[in-house]
């Protein structure tokens, strides 16, 4: 599996007084990516934890923001998973300003580089899980190319 990319544009209701970017309002692109991630492997989060009992849940995050994205920018939001362990999974992720071109990356400007772990639970015991089989058979696909 290469690099997951989800596109976003920056609204009002993502800044502050000033047009830019609220801190906080990063962490939910790079959640949205996650998620789209996840739904591109065919499974959609509400679906999943009905059928699985199983729900992902955020125990870490390292972000460090790099420049600032603003009024109507077009952004790329990359996400790149790994095995870490039975029930862990850890992304590395980037947020891009466009201009960008599929095939060179050149013109990307890199505002946003984070690293983000999630571990699987069980949705009522709230105790670690196995990550489910088509994970770990996506994961295992991306290390075999």
């Amino acid at each position: 599996m290469s690099v997951f990319f989800w596109d976003a544009r920056v609204y009002w209701e993502d800044t502050d007084g000033g047009g830019i970017v609220y801190y906080a309002n990063y962490l939910r692109y790079l959640e949205r990516a996650r998620t789209e991630w996840l739904r591109s492997l065919g499974f959609h989060q509400h679906a999943f934890a009905a059928e699985t009992g199983l729900v992902f849940i955020v125990t870490h995050v390292n972000i460090d923001y790099r420049r600032p994205a603003r009024l109507d920018d077009a952004l790329r939001i990359t996400c790149e998973p790994f095995a870490e362990g039975r029930a862990t999974l850890a992304f590395k992720q980037k947020i891009f300003r466009e201009p960008w071109d599929a095939s060179d990356t050149s013109g990307e400007v890199l505002l946003v580089d984070a690293e983000t772990r999630v571990a699987c639970i069980d949705a009522k015991t709230h105790r670690p899980q196995r990550l489910p089989p088509f994970i770990t058979n996506a994961l295992s696909a991306k290390e075999s190319t």
